[in-house]
């Protein structure tokens, strides 16, 4: 390796390139000493960096150019942010220290650089695996301060992703969970939607390789009809366009890879069928002294002219954008062959922020009167990190949920606007309108109706809440809440409630106790736990206070001969210990990352046991991923399930490569879904076909029928998913039948 790590002409002339591209392309860096600051900063980068290396073998410097291009070219942001993306990696793996920055290119850029290394800072609590919740906790905190940190941040992710392929397999999988289940729905609501299709199709690529290079490929096979489709549609609205004067461009856009599959997924339909939808995008220069809406509108009015629209296809975000900011006319037109063809209208403005997100607002922004929505969703994130929650995972989730930019728009009495997040209830719009509401609420009239607070609300509702002085929050409340706000809220009033009764109980406890001359000590309060079957101290108060522990048999109770109850006593709090036992622990950290752990047929003498995940019931010919969780076993689970994404996004160092070994003892149990016009005898040679034909063992069968469509699932036992397909094949060759699918989500 020694010649390898000093670097060479070709080495030296690729990095004066790559600055060379960097510097000749620089968008916003037209003040003095931009250029200085950026050349500086190259300079000292280059230095810190020299004959370090990446793991794919190209000079480490690379990246941090890298990075300093999507951050100007792509996001849009100018010099200070191109100076903090080169040195971002110097103060984390060289000499060059945070003063060094403060000294060369003063406080504001040292306090961005400081807060992209806190993100990758440690965290040293005992729970380890909360490590990259608790970092990104930490990212967060940075909105507070400056939000080009997490721009330049998803920017230094963007650029790892496009260069994950020399990473070993496990280090992959942790960072494609990470990025699918944070990154790219961050950059989503930062409005960066070419970086945040981009992020879904690397991680997607990584995660699912066989589903990604099958539909990659089926695109480039559909292409040039793709595009001989587009034309035509075109040239009757470039030509109205055109005669309209209009500066305009227009261009037809395929759909991410991504966004494919997941189409194909949640609509259950083969991809020839998602390709029906073509996209076309319409952006023009705004004529001066006609408002941009109205602009829209009148190239609305030209399409149509020539298209018939689907009036339920049309989204109206110039009236009212985005939470995020966007802004643009979408409108589907049935186009030539009978294709629906999706146009989406935007000014050059819009376009700017549509592709370039929150840096492009600095840029539109003027005097700042209007406060968007994107301003009001930082503020919500600022109040939640000012109230951490104690495990950074349950953070992480809370934050999740806060990024769904699919949000609905309802009305107060007065016809205040307030926005929620999709699937919100009456009584998050009470906690958003204020804490005491929330607290105090007992039912809601939505649209002059009487509704539970639980109602589940739509866009367009307009809500009163009815409240009541007696009323107050409860533990099922948590399950109907969406928001951070209403949950953060309802488990602060619980805890405040908690802590009143454990006081009270404690008090009645010793008034007791005090009646019968007994002095409450450790001894005591064994026996007591020990008797009333709680845990601890609290669960005890609280029981006394709430009157389910009955306190009439105090006396037999303290009086009694401990001697014999000690060890049963500890025994039950050593099972009860979350504490992990060392030869187990040991065992699964002996498994090599880098090489796949076998998923053999006699788990019983393997060196580790390992689980089917119940949430998606992987079976041999599955892609699959093992989670290795703190009890010992591996868990088997598919890339695509929510579950196994959750947790290589807070957990990814537990994520290991496993490989399935041949299975033909054991079986496993997969669910079909079936569809199709009833006839007499059709349930029968269904399942003549699965036990006579093809000797699979059924384990259990569930079939109704409306209107003559019958539906039903079967359970059944497989080796393997050539058994199951050969099955779904077989079953799809019945007359009447329409549909047969397997179902991932089941409970065994």
């Amino acid at each position: 390796m020694g010649n390898k790590d000093i670097f060479d002409e070709e080495d030296i002339n690729q990095i004066q390139t790559e600055y060379d591209s960097l510097v000749k392309n620089l968008l916003r860096c037209n003040k003095r000493g931009d250029r200085e600051m950026i050349d500086k900063a190259f300079k000292i980068a280059n230095e810190a960096h020299w004959n370090m290396r990446r793991k794919s073998g190209e000079p480490y410097i690379l990246h941090p150019i890298a990075v300093a291009k999507i951050v100007n070219q792509e996001i849009g942001l100018g010099a200070r942010s191109i100076t903090t993306a080169l040195l971002h990696d110097v103060v984390k793996d060289t000499e060059y220290n945070l003063e060094d920055v403060k000294r060369d290119f003063g406080p504001k850029i040292a306090s961005l650089i400081d807060g992209l290394t806190k993100i990758s800072g440690t965290y040293n609590k005992e729970n380890s695996s909360s490590l990259q919740a608790e970092n990104f906790r930490k990212m967060l905190l940075t909105l507070s301060d400056d939000l080009r940190v997490i721009l330049i941040k998803i920017a230094d992710r963007l650029h790892n992703m496009r260069t994950l392929d020399s990473m070993p397999e496990h280090k992959k999988m942790k960072v494609a969970g990470e990025t699918i289940f944070l990154y790219a729905p961050l950059a989503h609501r930062l409005g960066l939607y070419a970086i945040k299709s981009e992020l879904e199709d690397l991680s997607f690529k990584f995660r699912q390789p066989l589903i990604y290079e099958e539909i990659a490929a089926k695109l480039k096979h559909s292409e040039k009809k793709f595009y001989a489709l587009i034309n035509k549609f075109s040239f009757p609205i470039i030509d109205k366009l055109t005669k309209a004067d209009l500066q305009f461009d227009i261009s037809g856009r395929p759909k991410s890879i991504f966004s494919i599959w997941k189409k194909m997924q949640s609509k259950n339909v083969p991809f020839e069928e998602i390709y029906d939808v073509l996209a076309v995008r319409i952006v023009f220069e705004p004529a001066p002294g006609i408002p941009e809406k109205t602009q829209c509108w009148n190239i609305y009015s030209m399409i149509t002219d020539s298209y018939l629209p689907k009036p339920d296809r049309l989204r109206d975000w110039v009236s009212r954008p985005k939470p995020n900011g966007y802004e643009a006319l979408h409108l589907t037109v049935m186009g030539p062959e009978g294709k629906w063809v999706e146009v989406q209208i935007r000014s050059k403005r819009m376009d700017d922020i549509a592709e370039r997100g929150y840096a492009a607002h600095w840029k539109y922004k003027g005097d700042g009167s209007q406060e968007s929505e994107l301003d009001k969703w930082i503020k919500k994130i600022r109040l939640m990190l000012e109230n951490p929650l104690e495990d950074p995972i349950e953070f992480l989730d809370e934050f999740k949920m806060n990024l769904f930019s699919s949000e609905i728009m309802v009305f107060t009495p007065k016809g205040t606007l307030v926005s929620l997040p999709k699937g919100a209830s009456a009584l998050d719009f009470a906690y958003e309108i204020h804490t005491e509401i929330g607290n105090k609420a007992i039912g809601a009239k939505i649209n002059y109706k009487l509704n539970p607070i639980s109602a589940v609300l739509m866009s367009g509702d307009q809500v009163e809440i009815i409240t009541s002085d007696i009323a107050k929050p409860e533990k099922e409340w948590l399950s109907f809440v969406r928001t951070s706000k209403a949950k953060e809220a309802i488990k602060d009033a619980l805890k405040t409630e908690t802590i009143n009764r454990i006081q009270k109980g404690m008090e009645i406890l010793d008034t007791r106790l005090k009646e019968l001359g007994v002095t409450p000590n450790a001894e005591v309060f064994k026996k007591l736990l020990l008797a009333y079957d709680v845990l601890n101290k609290d669960e005890l108060y609280s029981g006394i206070e709430l009157g389910i522990i009955n306190l009439d048999n105090l006396k037999k109770i303290v009086k009694k001969n401990t001697a014999k109850n000690v060890s049963k006593f500890w025994e039950l709090k050593l099972i009860g210990s979350k504490k992990e036992p060392a030869e187990s622990h040991a065992s699964s950290d002996n498994i090599d990352k880098n090489v796949p752990f076998l998923l053999r047929e006699n788990v019983e003498n393997a060196e580790q046991s390992y689980e089917i995940a119940t949430c998606c019931n992987p079976i041999p010919g599955d892609e699959v991923t093992g989670y290795r969780s703190p009890e010992g076993p591996i868990i088997i689970h598919k890339p695509k399930c929510p579950v196994a994404i959750r947790i290589m996004s807070n957990e990814g160092n537990r994520i290991i490569a496993v490989k399935w070994a041949m299975h033909k003892l054991v079986s496993f149990l997969a669910r079909i879904n079936l569809t199709g016009i009833d006839r007499i005898g059709l349930v029968n040679e269904i399942t003549n076909i699965i036990s006579s034909e093809l000797k699979v063992n059924m384990t259990n069968i569930n079939f109704s029928v409306q209107n003559g469509i019958f539906d039903g699932t079967i359970d059944v036992y497989v080796h393997h998913t050539k058994d199951l397909n050969n099955l779904i094949l077989k079953i799809s060759n019945i007359k009447g039948i329409e549909n047969v699918k397997r179902v991932e989500d089941f409970s065994k």
